[in-house]
């Protein structure tokens, strides 16, 4: 193998390296997409870790760019990856669902059924009647686990479809409602839940 790549310069300058670079500056981007969504979310511990192997694994790409300056094909192989990177980093995070978001309902049409329905998956909910653009409407505010996000979405899609929903992140909370697990009917707080991983 190593006779081969000696005969052939330009399989490495033009293939090898080129592709390395793009893995390296995928592995450093995602790293560091979720190390910025990390500290958004004051997970302190995790973010410095993070950072360092985002760090190092940058050092490992940008030192093949400044190896090899005259090979164009280093740069867009480091565009590459940077764009691949911040794609896969999203979507690492996306699934990961971590966090919790504040969801706020507003529905023109009677929302007993929605609030109820909410309840009895164990979610809290706070209803505000408030006066809108077209009239008296019903606000419905929650703060859910991220991973709950489409349950209630799904409730209010079922029993009030059209109401006009906005999702936010949430940095932290101190108290609230919230399901345990599947099958439960007891609830927890965050502050029961940040007490328990210390």
């Amino acid at each position: 193998m190593s006779e081969f790549l000696n005969l052939n310069p330009q399989l490495i300058s033009y293939v090898i390296i080129p592709l390395a670079i793009v893995f390296a500056r995928i592995c450093d981007v995602t790293v560091g997409t979720l190390r910025i969504i990390f500290v958004s979310r004051g997970m302190r511990y995790i973010a410095p870790f993070l950072g360092f192997v985002e760090v190092f694994v940058w050092l490992i790409a940008i030192s093949q760019i400044m190896q090899n300056l005259t090979n164009w094909v280093n740069y867009f192989a480091y565009a590459t990856g940077f764009a691949l990177g911040n794609y896969v980093g999203m979507t690492i995070e996306e699934r990961l669902a971590m966090g919790v978001v504040a969801i706020r309902i507003i529905t023109q049409k009677d929302a007993t059924n929605l609030i109820d329905a909410i309840r009895e998956k164990n979610f809290g909910i706070t209803s505000i009647s408030a006066t809108g653009a077209s009239g008296n409407v019903r606000l419905l505010f929650s703060i859910v686990k991220r991973k709950d996000k489409e349950k209630i979405l799904d409730l209010a899609r079922h029993y009030n479809p059209g109401a006009f929903i906005s999702i936010e992140d949430v940095r932290s909370v101190m108290e609230g409602i919230f399901p345990i697990g599947k099958g439960h009917s007891k609830t927890e707080t965050i502050l029961d839940q940040s007490l328990k991983r210390k």
